[in-house]
């Protein structure tokens, strides 16, 4: 089978899902590829923050994003002077980055299941006439000629395979993108120390959940993200040691959790095996060039980020904004997309990268690393003296992650009056996947 439209976007994650909106209320024809049945899948990015909702917001779609199952997180800290059973939360919280600082509408991070952010985003734009959403169809191959991408080629969970060529491809496929190696784009790597295991547990009524706040400690660092119905917990140690963790078996890995949260010995169980601790590879790096003739990298394809801070989906979804900004005009008129206007976008958006990517290295190598080596128990003092001294310098790493150097806001043809939230809102699923 062979087919035409203007763009096909590849992946329905969050870059992908709003550019997608963005185009379809431009006017434009675009087709997102999906490989997966259905958006379930679980420790993915599922920070929302104050400049996506204020994006959320301009598309009119602010209150029915506010009726989904969420919490929501002012601070961000460490906590110092820890005493075993408090719970989340430490009794002398070291604010770091304090939302409640922003001049925004919303200053806090929305904790909200990315499979109910990327539903919401589907159903508003299965509105728009020109949006068309395939699951279970993944891209197999990129359609090259006369120099440029065309298009792609495809296969269904059923075996049939088919074309589509378009005027324009955008890889929104992540860190692994398929379409970024066929189009021989290869990132600059740069060295992480860490990896992160995610592991989810039941969450009881006591426990405080005002603040991300990792648990750390020589040779721990441990971050609690407090969620409506469970604590997602992400276990940092240093890269290369899935292995050794693994053979040490699951009761090793419990009594290490406990040893660092006696408070979560009555809930350890709940990790049945180590089948339920899944591995994230850290990635931290950066195309020199985000395009080829016909094809554009954004989000992950484009820069993989650390999942310090959370501002992967952020960063995916600013980019995204960029994008349908600089080529809706091109893309509605046809006849292509040139591809200094397709360079035009990583000018656009490189400095923000290139700011979060520097701050999370320098944390990395700072912060964290020390800790997991064993040769600090929490922040270096001068973090500590001047955090406690000038409370109010929480406002810049609460505006680097929260907001951005360089917010990107809703074109003026995707703007639209506020919706309502649906009256009976259908109850949350249950993810089945691990991530990717």
């Amino acid at each position: 089978m062979s087919e035409n439209v203007t763009c096909v976007v590849i992946g329905g994650g969050p870059a992908g899902m709003v550019l997608s909106l963005l185009l379809a209320r431009a006017g434009v024809e675009v087709t997102v590829l999906e490989k997966h049945g259905d958006f379930l899948r679980d420790f993915r990015g599922d920070t929302v923050h104050p400049s996506t909702l204020q994006l959320l917001d301009e598309l009119g779609l602010g209150e029915r994003f506010a009726a989904l199952p969420q919490s929501r997180l002012s601070r961000i800290g460490f906590g110092i002077g820890f005493r075993p059973g408090s719970g989340i939360g430490r009794d002398d919280l070291l604010v770091i980055g304090d939302m409640s600082r922003l001049k925004v509408r919303h200053p806090y991070i929305a904790m909200v299941p990315q499979w109910d952010f990327l539903s919401l985003l589907a159903d508003a734009a299965k509105d728009e006439p020109t949006f068309n959403l395939r699951m279970n169809t993944e891209v197999t191959e990129l359609i090259r000629e006369r120099g440029r991408v065309a298009g792609v080629r495809y296969r269904t969970e059923d075996g049939q395979t088919g074309e589509i060529r378009a005027d324009l491809t955008v890889a929104c496929d992540g860190r692994w993108s398929i379409a970024r190696e066929q189009a021989r784009l290869a990132p600059k790597e740069y060295p992480v120390p860490l990896d992160a295991w995610w592991i989810r547990l039941p969450r009881n009524p006591q426990d405080r959940a005002e603040a991300l706040t990792p648990v750390t400690d020589k040779g721990r660092f441990i971050i609690i993200i407090p969620r409506e119905s469970h604590l997602q917990m992400a276990y940092i140690a240093k890269k290369g040691i899935d292995p050794q963790l693994r053979a040490r078996g699951i009761e090793s890995f419990r009594a290490e959790l406990v040893d660092a949260m006696p408070w979560l010995a009555d809930r350890v169980d709940q990790i049945e095996s180590m089948d339920d601790v899944k591995h994230l590879d850290v990635r931290l790096n950066r195309l020199r060039r985000w395009h080829r003739p016909g094809l554009l990298c954004i989000g992950d394809a484009a820069h993989a980020m650390s999942p310090i801070g959370g501002v992967g989906i952020n960063l995916a979804v600013q980019d995204a904004v960029a994008a349908a900004t600089l080529l809706a005009g091109p893309l509605r008129r046809g006849g292509g997309v040139p591809p200094a206007l397709l360079a035009k976008v990583r000018t656009r958006r490189l400095l923000p990268t290139i700011a979060v990517q520097t701050l999370q290295r320098i944390l990395h190598r700072m912060v964290i690393y020390p800790i997991i080596k064993g040769e600090r128990s929490g922040p270096p003092e001068p973090i500590i003296r001047l955090m406690r001294r000038f409370p109010k310098a929480s406002f810049v790493p609460a505006y680097l992650i929260g907001i951005g150097l360089r917010p990107e806001h809703a074109p003026a043809y995707a703007r639209r009056p506020p919706q309502p939230a649906p009256a009976h809102p259908a109850p949350a699923p249950a993810a089945r996947t691990p991530a990717d």
